[in-house]
C-alpha cells in the first residue's frame, strides 16, 4: 500500500469539504474526478501499481495504491467509505460486485453514499458487457455518422464527444443532482451513466432540426457540418486555418466586407445553388494571406471568423491569457465562480 499525492489545484471551491473515492479507470472516470477536484472536492484515486498516470487528469488528487483483488484492500476501501460522499467507478458491469465493492456493499456501509457508475453501453442491455471505446459508443449513438467529408468514412472527433461529453459530464450532472437530492432525503443514490445515452442526449439539436426539415442523414450536407460556405474552415497561405461561423446575416455581411467581396456579386447566403462556387471563392480568398494577417483583419469584428489554433498555441492567445494567465502545460480550471465573502 502506498499513499502519494500529485500537485494540487486550489482547495477552495463550491465542492470543498466533499470526499470522493475514484476507483482506477481510464478516460472519462479520471476526467470526472479531475473536474470534481477542480471544483474543490478532496479526491483520492485508487490505482494499481504500474498504472498509467496522466498529469492533468490526476491534478489535485491524492493517490492510493491498492490491489482491489486483495481482501485487505477491500476492507480499506469499505472503511474509507464511512467518511466518503461520492464513489466513482468505470468497470464493466459486475466487476465491482465481484470485488465486493458494488453499490449494495458500499451503501450498506454508508447509506448517504452517492455511487457513480460510468460505462460505454450502460449497466444493462445485450451489449452491457461488451468491450468498446469512444469511437464505438459515438458510432452507436448516431453522432459519428454525421462527422467528416461526404465522400470519406466518418472521422472520429478525438474522444471529446463520447468519453468526456456524453460520459464524464453526464456522470457529474448525475452526481451533483444526487447531492442536491441527498440534502432533502438524507439518502445516497446509484447513478448509471452510459456514454451512448449521454451522446444521444446531446444530439437533441439534430433531432429538432430534422423535425423541421433542416437536417438529414447525409454527411457534410447540413447546417453545422461544414457543408455551408459560411460555416466551415479555410486554409490560409501559410498552411494555417481560419474558422468561419457567420450564421447570422449581419455577421455574414461583415465577413464579406472584410474579405473585400461584394455581397451582391457573391450571392445570397442561403442560395444552395451558389454554395459550391462560393466555397471556391472563399477558398481562394483565404489562401491569399497568411493566418496572422487574417487574424489581424478579423480581430475587432463580429464576423465570427477566428483562427484555428493548436493546443500548444491556444494558451498564448490574448483572450485565453486574459482569463487564465499563460500556461502552456495545463488546461485551465473551468468554470469560474464569483469570490466567496
Amino acid at each position: 500500500m502506498n499513499n502519494s499525492s500529485t500537485h494540487h489545484s486550489p482547495s477552495v471551491g463550491p465542492l470543498a469539504g466533499l470526499n470522493i473515492l475514484e476507483l482506477s479507470g481510464i478516460g472519462p472516470i479520471p476526467y470526472a474526478g479531475q473536474l470534481l477536484s477542480d471544483l474543490g472536492a478532496s479526491v483520492t484515486r485508487i490505482v494499481k501499481s504500474g498504472s498509467m498516470t496522466l498529469t492533468v487528469e490526476n491534478r489535485g488528487k491524492k493517490q492510493l495504491m491498492l490491489d482491489l483483488r486483495q481482501d485487505d484492500a477491500r476492507e480499506t476501501i469499505l472503511e474509507m467509505l464511512k467518511t466518503t460522499d461520492i464513489l466513482i467507478e468505470g468497470s464493466r458491469p459486475g466487476v465491482a460486485e465481484r470485488l465486493g465493492l458494488g453499490p449494495d456493499d458500499c451503501l450498506a456501509v454508508n447509506p448517504k453514499l452517492i455511487y457513480g457508475r460510468m460505462t460505454g453501453w450502460g449497466q444493462d442491455g445485450p451489449w452491457a458487457h461488451k468491450a468498446g471505446h469512444d469511437i464505438n459508443y459515438i458510432g452507436l449513438s448516431g453522432a459519428l455518422l454525421a462527422m467528416g467529408d461526404a465522400d470519406q468514412p466518418p472521422v472520429p472527433p478525438l474522444n471529446l464527444v463520447g468519453d468526456y461529453g456524453g460520459g464524464s459530464l453526464f456522470l457529474i450532472m448525475g452526481i451533483l443532482s444526487a447531492l442536491i437530492a441527498r440534502g432533502t432525503t438524507g439518502k445516497g443514490q446509484i447513478i448509471d451513466a452510459s456514454i451512448v445515452d449521454g451522446t444521444m442526449s446531446m444530439l437533441g439539436i439534430v433531432h429538432s432540426l430534422s423535425h423541421i426539415g433542416m437536417w438529414n442523414t447525409g454527411r457534410a450536407n447540413n447546417l453545422l457540418d461544414g457543408s455551408r460556405p459560411y460555416y466551415r474552415c479555410y486554409t490560409t497561405q501559410d498552411g494555417g486555418y481560419m474558422a468561419a461561423g457567420c450564421l447570422e446575416p449581419q455577421f455574414y455581411t461583415q465577413m464579406l466586407q472584410l474579405l473585400g467581396l461584394e455581397e451582391h456579386a457573391f450571392g445570397g447566403q442561403h442560395d444552395s445553388a451558389l454554395w459550391e462556387v462560393q466555397i471556391e471563392t472563399l477558398t481562394t480568398c483565404f489562401a491569399s494571406k497568411p493566418r496572422s494577417e487574417w487574424e489581424d483583419i478579423f480581430d475587432a469584428s463580429d464576423a465570427c471568423v477566428t483562427p484555428v489554433l493548436s493546443y500548444e498555441e491556444a494558451p498564448h492567445h490574448k483572450q485565453n491569457k486574459a482569463r487564465h494567465g499563460e500556461n502552456a502545460l495545463t488546461p485551465p480550471i473551468a468554470p469560474k465562480f464569483s469570490p466567496q465573502t
